[in-house]
């Protein structure tokens, strides 16, 4: 009986540790790596789906994480279920630039619109300048379109300039990281135009207070005035 009793308070005290294990593994992601929950977060801001429906596809289709925002950016261009595209590229071996013609899509669509061009951009967008409207010449490799998807994404979703997000690519830092940079830096920016602003509400509210005191007393002065003029 004392086994049993010793075995069932063992397992009690694994429970919650079992299902904080649980709800990581059905997650996909680590509650140790901010890095990838951030973009995942991102991702699904962006694209307007639920953070969920990322990490379901993250997980059963093994998309690989930078690649994630190339599946839903095409499923909302082509109007088609992310499962629908990720069956192209994963079961028919499809190229994303297949994949983009095969919806009547055209490579125009992945370029953003830049003042300069740096390294790892300058074919795809040397494709572009070379061909124009003629985009069955252009040639874009898989990395270029992981690329230019995450470009503009980075860009429009952090409100960076995109020859920055250029620069960083340059330098090999991967999209996750720089989404996580921005992130935090968007969230010190909001903090400190937080506390301004709070501090002009609360400025602003004294400031009202203090006129409001000022004529009340001023009417308060002007009535005894009044009255002291009818006495006399």
């Amino acid at each position: 009986m004392k086994k049993i009793i010793v075995l069932f308070a063992a397992l009690m005290f694994l429970a919650p540790a079992a299902s904080v294990s649980a709800q990581s593994v059905s997650t996909g992601i680590s509650i140790a790596n901010g890095e990838l929950q951030s973009f995942y977060l991102a991702v699904g801001d962006y694209y307007r789906v639920p953070e969920s429906r990322v990490v379901h596809v993250k997980q059963r289709y093994h998309v690989h994480d930078e690649e994630l925002p190339v599946v839903f950016f095409l499923a909302s261009r082509a109007h088609v279920d992310p499962a629908v595209i990720i069956d192209l590229r994963l079961r028919q071996r499809m190229s994303w630039l297949n994949i983009t013609l095969h919806y009547g899509l055209t490579p125009e669509i992945y370029y953003v619109p830049v003042q300069r061009v740096g390294p790892p951009y300058g074919n795809a967008y040397g494709h572009y300048k070379k061909h124009g409207k003629d985009y069955k010449k252009v040639r874009l490799a898989d990395s270029d379109v992981v690329n230019l998807v995450n470009l503009r994404f980075m860009s429009e979703y952090h409100g960076v300039a995109a020859e920055v997000v250029m620069d960083r690519r340059g330098k090999g830092e991967r999209f996750v990281v720089m989404n996580d940079r921005y992130y935090k830096e968007k969230g010190k920016h909001r903090g400190r135009d937080d506390d301004r602003g709070k501090g002009k509400d609360r400025d602003d509210k004294w400031d009202k207070k203090d006129k409001k005191d000022k004529d009340d007393k001023h009417d308060k002065n002007k009535g005894k005035g009044h009255g002291k003029g009818k006495d006399d």
